[in-house]
Parts: C-alpha cells; sequence; structure tokens
C-alpha cells in the first residue's frame, strides 16, 4: 500500500534526493525505451535493456515506496513510465511516431492523447511494448502485473482505467493515484477534497470519550469495534483468521437522530488515528443507470488499504430493500445494492452505515454486519448529565437551572440538547447578556420539539 510513514513533506534536502532518485528512474525509462525502439527498428536485435538504478543508499520518498513495496524491476518500469506524464511528458515523444505505411500512430505501442494534454498517454499496451516486444510467450507471462492482486494496484499507487470494457484490457490507461503522486513527489499523504471525484466530508471532533453519553450496553458494543481496530490484523494473519474471515469490518449504527451515531464514529477515528469520512449520498446516487456504481467504484478504490473508516450516514437512502424488478428503474436499483454489498464486502477497512430507520433497511445487509448496535434516546440520568456537559462553560453565566428536572420532564436526544444549547446562547448574547435564562432553554426545547410535532407549554411542561 501507499506507505504512511511521512507525516509531512519532505526538507529540501530531502526533496533534492527524491528529486534525484525520479531523475534516474527517467533516464532508465528512456534508456529502456531506446534498446526497445533500436530491437523494433532492426538496428539492435538481441539487445538486452539496462538494469534499474540502485537504491540501497538513495533517499527520498519514491525509492522507500519501491523499497517498502518491494517492487520487480518490471513493476519499476511500469510505475516510472506511469509518473512520466506528470513529471517528464516529453520523454514519451517517441510513442508518437506515426507508421507511414497506415498514417496512424503504431498499434503496437498502445497509449493514447489526451484532450487537453498534447503529449502522450501510456497505456498498459505500452508498458507490454517496453517489457516484452513482440515476444507472445513474455506477454501472456507479464500480464497479470497489471491484476488487483499485484503491489502497484492493490497499494493504490496505479489505477488502471479501462474506459471502454469492450476493447483489449491492455487498453487500459496508467494512471498514478492523487494520493500516489502525493506521496511519491512529496513524501506526504494526501487529503482528498470533497468534490465531483470524491463524494465524501472528513469527519473530526474536538470531543472526547467523557463527552459521548451512551448506556453500559452500546458503549460494550463500541468498544468490541474498537478492538477490531486495534487487532484485527493480527487476528487475520498472526491468528491465520484471514482463511475463514472475509476482511475489514462492517457495522450498524443505528437510532433516532442526535443519539451519538456521528460522533461515535468520529472518536473511534480519534482514538486510532484513522481518518473517518462521512460520505455524501447526494453525490453518490444519481438517476443515470450505472453512475451510482461508478460513483461508489472510485471511492472504495480510493480508500482501499489506506486505513480509512467510511461512515455512510442515512444509509436507508442508499441501502433500501429492494423490490421486485418490474421496472428499468427497479432493476437498475436493485442492481446498486447488489453492488454495494459486493464492494462492502471486499472493503479491507471499517465501514460503518448508519441510520435512523433500521427496518427499511435490505435483509442482505443484515446478514453481512459484523456489528449492529442500537443507539437509544437517553433515559433521564443521561438526559442530565448530557445538560450539565453541555452548560458546564466559565465563560459564560447560568441562571439557576433544575437540570435534573428538565432531564425528566423533556425526552431530548443530545443531538437535540446541542441545539437547545446554541439556541440558549444566541437568545442571551442577543440581548447584551453573559447568562442564559430558564426562558431561553425552555425556548429553544419548545422549538425542537415542534420539530417532532410535540407541544411545550410556556411554563416548560
Amino acid at each position: 500500500m501507499v506507505n504512511k510513514t511521512a507525516s509531512a513533506p519532505d526538507s529540501s534536502q530531502g526533496a533534492a534526493a527524491n528529486v534525484a532518485v525520479i531523475d534516474a528512474e527517467l533516464a532508465w525509462l528512456e534508456a529502456v525505451m531506446a534498446a526497445r525502439f533500436a530491437a523494433y527498428g532492426g538496428d539492435g536485435e538481441g539487445e538486452t535493456p539496462p538494469d534499474p538504478p540502485p537504491l540501497e543508499d538513495a533517499g527520498g520518498a519514491y525509492a522507500g515506496q519501491l523499497r517498502t513495496l518491494g517492487l520487480s524491476r518490471e513493476e519499476r518500469l511500469i510505475l516510472v513510465l506511469a509518473l512520466a506524464p506528470y513529471v517528464a511528458p516529453a520523454v514519451l515523444d517517441s510513442f508518437l511516431l506515426h507508421n507511414q505505411a497506415t498514417g496512424r500512430r503504431f498499434t503496437e505501442f498502445g497509449g493514447v492523447t489526451g484532450q487537453t494534454h498534447a503529449g502522450f498517454l501510456p497505456t498498459a499496451e505500452t508498458a507490454m511494448f517496453l517489457l516484452a516486444g513482440d515476444d507472445r510467450r513474455l506477454r501472456i507471462a507479464l500480464e497479470p502485473l497489471f491484476g488487483r492482486d499485484r503491489p502497484l494496484v492493490r497499494g493504490g499507487l496505479l489505477q488502471t482505467d479501462h474506459r471502454h470494457p469492450d476493447e483489449p484490457p491492455l487498453s487500459a490507461l496508467l494512471r498514478l493515484s492523487e494520493p500516489a503522486l502525493h506521496q511519491l513527489l512529496r513524501g506526504a499523504d494526501y487529503a482528498p477534497v470533497p468534490g465531483a471525484n470524491f463524494p465524501a466530508t472528513r469527519l473530526t471532533t474536538p470531543l472526547d470519550w467523557q463527552d459521548l453519553v451512551l448506556d453500559d450496553r452500546t458503549l460494550e458494543q463500541v468498544e468490541m469495534v474498537s478492538t477490531w481496530i486495534a487487532h484485527g490484523q493480527t487476528l487475520m494473519q498472526d491468528w491465520g483468521l484471514g482463511k475463514r474471515l472475509k476482511p475489514g469490518f462492517r457495522c450498524l449504527f443505528h437510532g433516532g437522530p442526535g443519539t451519538g451515531k456521528t460522533l461515535t464514529a468520529s472518536l473511534l477515528g480519534k482514538r486510532h488515528g484513522l481518518p473517518v469520512y462521512r460520505v455524501d449520498l447526494s453525490r453518490v446516487v444519481s438517476k443515470w443507470i450505472g453512475e451510482t456504481e461508478k460513483n461508489l467504484a472510485g471511492l472504495f478504490d480510493q480508500a482501499e488499504d489506506r486505513n480509512w473508516i467510511l461512515f455512510f450516514d442515512e444509509a436507508d437512502a442508499l441501502f433500501g430493500k429492494r423490490t421486485d424488478a418490474s421496472s428499468a428503474n427497479d432493476r437498475a436499483a436493485n442492481q446498486q445494492i447488489a453492488y454495494l454489498l459486493q464492494r462492502l464486502e471486499n472493503y479491507s477497512g471499517l465501514a460503518i452505515l448508519a441510520t435512523n430507520q433500521h427496518d427499511y433497511l435490505d435483509e442482505a445487509f443484515a446478514r453481512r454486519f459484523q456489528s449492529a448496535i442500537r443507539f437509544p434516546m437517553p433515559d433521564a440520568a443521561a438526559r442530565a448529565r448530557l445538560w450539565r456537559d453541555c452548560f458546564s462553560n466559565q465563560r459564560f453565566a447560568i441562571a439557576d437551572i433544575d437540570f435534573d428536572d428538565l432531564a425528566q420532564r423533556h425526552e431530548l436526544a443530545g443531538g437535540a440538547i446541542i441545539n437547545v444549547l446554541r439556541y440558549a446562547c444566541l437568545s442571551a448574547v442577543g440581548r447584551g447578556e453573559r447568562m442564559v435564562q430558564a426562558h431561553d432553554l425552555i425556548a429553544g426545547i419548545r422549538r425542537e420539539k415542534q420539530k417532532d410535532g410535540q407541544y411545550v407549554s410556556r411554563g416548560g411542561g
């Protein structure tokens, strides 16, 4: 996988060492190209392509990645070939030669030209030409190098963009992932930006576990998920359970709004130093057949082997029950669910699905969860603690308020109490005061209950 040991960009000395390694790899690529073109033109029959530069004393992020992944000579060549358009596009200009007999580029070279990029973009066919020429036996032996189980693809560095499934597999474009580029060129981890190509947002929280108010049974189940994060690899590898268990861990959080599902996911990531990404379902789901699967494929491909926690909030919108395939839309929806099941089962990290409507989820999902945790509404004692925790602030004053009485009379979840806190403080500061009054809280409670069609008297009852 992409090596995550570097938490900050290379120093100037490290950056210079990295550039030196990349320059040496590019020079090697040019030498291999020259040898292959000479053999192809009949000027260097039998000429052996040169060996790659030594890595023993090389510094920088690029050399570190090569050592970590233990890439073969062939895989190193594929990697630098995919890198060339990003840092030295002119190196590949030789592939733009045209066959005078046909007036087209040579089929053997593979590759494509971009819409705005004037240079040559290599495909797997280009790599195969450099590695094997017209030696069909060697081509067949080397084709597995582009498989998902190989280090370049499995580790998230190389993406084979097969845009036309009906064309030969080697016509797939060789493309480096954005995380790979950041790590190889700068020695820094990549934080994806939410957008069309990444339908998720990073979740963080300033709160800690003592701020999470859950009953003992729920906390016990959450701790089991935490134990898997800490020791899952030990079980799968050292204990040999990888032969019996599917990779990763799938968990369902279900319960009413504001009961702590999102905060729990954020705290799990915070405890174990793992990024938590909330999937934006509005960017994932598309009315166009096949687009939803494509959007999800991009998300899972970026998350794979990177130890991300994927948090699907309001998951019933995407993971709802399948229907009888009576129309094209029904069949497309069922296909989306089947695809999600397959990707979730093969995801090696932690995937959390959160829903307010547990009964609406497709039954096929329930059988695939390793854990299903119910987040109940807090009882009166928990609500009293939430009230006190929210208003335990020395920077503003609180009138003589009986939080135990509020907790007994008003059944509110933690998220709703946070909303009351915001409203009450806004009311106080709007008056030019630094003290929250009891009527501020009652007004805030009334607003929250009105969302659910409930009524609160002006006296607070």
